[in-house]
């Protein structure tokens, strides 16, 4: 599952293998913050850290215009999505992605616990603008 062309392929097959975990327990049927309670558990477990509903800026052209909670924010690098739903959709890919541009994070997974096996897509900004970068073009 690791794939060493895939940036912080290492913590998000950790991420994927915990929620396959709780799904493979708890399986589809339940309420979306029940799955967000029991992969929080598995991944501390796993000795991951992470924010569990961590409030992210939203600016509009630099400009501050709200906030929005990100299921997990995975060692302050993945933004973690999730979903208990019967298929995952454009549009829920779409919103993930949105989040990430928002955010200015570069990976990000999208989990599905609502589909007889668990559904994982991993997204990639490609608006990702690197701070460091930003920094030493001033």
């Amino acid at each position: 599952m690791i794939k060493e062309q895939y940036k912080y392929s290492d913590i998000t097959a950790k991420i994927i293998g915990c929620a396959m975990e709780v799904h493979k327990i708890l399986g589809n049927g339940f309420q979306e913050v029940i799955y967000q309670r029991a992969l929080a558990k598995e991944m501390a477990l796993q000795g991951l850290s992470f924010a569990r509903e961590f409030e992210m800026p939203i600016f509009y052209k630099e400009e501050l215009i709200g906030t929005r909670r990100v299921d997990f924010l995975v060692e302050e690098v993945i933004s973690v999505e999730l979903k208990a739903i019967i298929k995952i959709e454009d549009v829920h890919m779409a919103q993930a992605i949105n989040y990430l541009e928002a955010y200015n994070l570069e990976v990000g997974l999208l989990l599905n616990f609502g589909a007889k096996s668990l559904e994982y897509k991993r997204l990639i900004n490609s608006k990702f603008k690197n701070q460091i970068n930003q920094t030493n073009q001033l």
